[in-house]
């Protein structure tokens, strides 16, 4: 059955809201329910970092089969992957099981976010990509931000929300099967392990400067999550506050994420992105500032919300702008890799800091990192990166 352009990219957003859903829920839920068992933070904080390892795990071996089976079946097996993965926490409740679980999510999930990126960026024409991959952003993080809801159903059966989101994947992802298989623009390099590699040295060398949002907003979006709970908790800020707090840095990205992106379509990737960081880094600043006003703070997350929530989309965007067709799935994979990177030392940069930087706001470390990108971004012209790129 020949489906349509717009048919398909609902499809593959909404398989994305999904995979953000089952995703949002495993953080808290996991976390509850080993902290209800009397697992410690430091054990909790490294299970939390077994979907990144996943990711990076399963990064460089991606691209050979994309280019040779085509965007569906990635999806597919991802997808698959993903359900079943969540239907087996209730088989058997332990630490390192559940781990190995975690780590499969992660790499199904990111075989299903590298597909749908790299289809997405390659069948969306160049005045678009921005809101497409906006949208992109937006469903999964409407995903995320419900997917904490499903931990209330603990109270009821601690099997319960892992049931519940097998089926709502296995749901999405039976939606997949409509649509007809694509393969992305063939490259001039083997499609084995090294091409990849090879391909990995190209990207970085024209789009490096586009991997920074992603690797920004692992980091940001980890830290906030991991540390400044524990942060508060240490500064007297209350456990309610923080209730408020993170919601309200998530709702900022979500209302943001599409004008953001539409705007990066009519204005130019860099100049959103030298915007977003630079207002980023005033937000946090002002947070460090203000951390003893929740008023204040609540004002501040919003706003950093706002315009850092939409950075992992907005790089993506603009390094489709860098480089040629055929380099895009070696370019979303390093989205990815950097976005993990973000992820794994955001926490833990976060805790050192908490740890032995005292009488210094933990929201310091965030806006540093963010003017350290924007100084990159302003440093950093690649205007003809993907003409270069085109002709290596």
């Amino acid at each position: 059955m020949n489906i349509s352009i717009k048919l398909r990219f609902w499809i593959l957003v909404s398989i994305v809201a999904i995979s953000g859903f089952s995703q949002g829920m495993l953080l808290p839920l996991i976390a509850i329910i080993f902290e209800q068992d009397g697992v410690s933070s430091s054990m909790n904080g490294l299970h939390a970092t077994g979907l990144y390892i996943g990711i990076l795990i399963a990064s460089p071996l991606m691209e050979a089969p994309l280019r040779r089976f085509g965007y569906r079946p990635i999806i597919l097996i991802g997808g698959f992957t993903v359900a079943i993965s969540l239907a087996l926490f209730p088989l058997w409740k332990s630490f390192w099981f559940w781990f190995l679980l975690r780590l499969a999510i992660g790499i199904g999930d990111h075989m299903l976010h590298f597909a749908t990126q790299t289809w997405i960026t390659s069948f969306s024409p160049k005045e678009r990509i921005g809101r497409n991959i906006s949208l992109y952003g937006l469903f999964f993080g409407l995903g995320f931000a419900a997917g904490p809801l499903m931990t209330g159903f603990v109270k009821i059966n601690t099997t319960l929300p892992f049931i519940i989101s097998s089926a709502i994947s296995l749901a999405a992802w039976l939606t997949v099967w409509l649509l007809k298989n694509e393969r992305p623009e063939h490259d001039m390099d083997s499609t084995s392990f090294f091409g990849t590699m090879k391909r990995f040295g190209k990207v970085f060398k024209y789009a490096w400067v586009a991997f920074l949002p992603p690797f920004g907003y692992g980091f940001l979006e980890a830290s906030l999550n991991g540390n400044f709970p524990v942060y508060a908790m240490r500064s007297g800020i209350g456990v309610d506050a923080v209730a408020l707090l993170l919601p309200a840095f998530a709702i900022g990205g979500i209302l943001s994420q599409l004008p953001l992106g539409i705007l990066s379509d009519k204005l130019g990737r860099r100049n959103v992105l030298i915007f977003v960081t630079l207002a980023g880094f005033i937000s946090f600043t002002a947070a460090g500032m203000l951390e003893n006003s929740t008023v204040g703070l609540l004002i501040c997350f919003f706003l950093a919300g706002t315009v850092v929530g939409s950075t992992f989309s907005l790089g993506i965007s603009y390094m489709a702008d860098l480089l040629p067709k055929q380099l895009l799935p070696a370019g979303n994979l390093m989205c990815g890799i950097f976005f993990s990177f973000g992820s794994i030392s955001g926490p833990f940069i976060g805790g050192l800091a908490i740890q032995w930087l005292n009488g210094i706001s933990f929201f310091y470390v965030i806006s540093t990192m963010l003017l350290l990108i924007f100084i990159a971004l302003v440093a950093v012209r690649h205007d003809g990166s993907t003409q270069q790129a085109n002709s290596v």
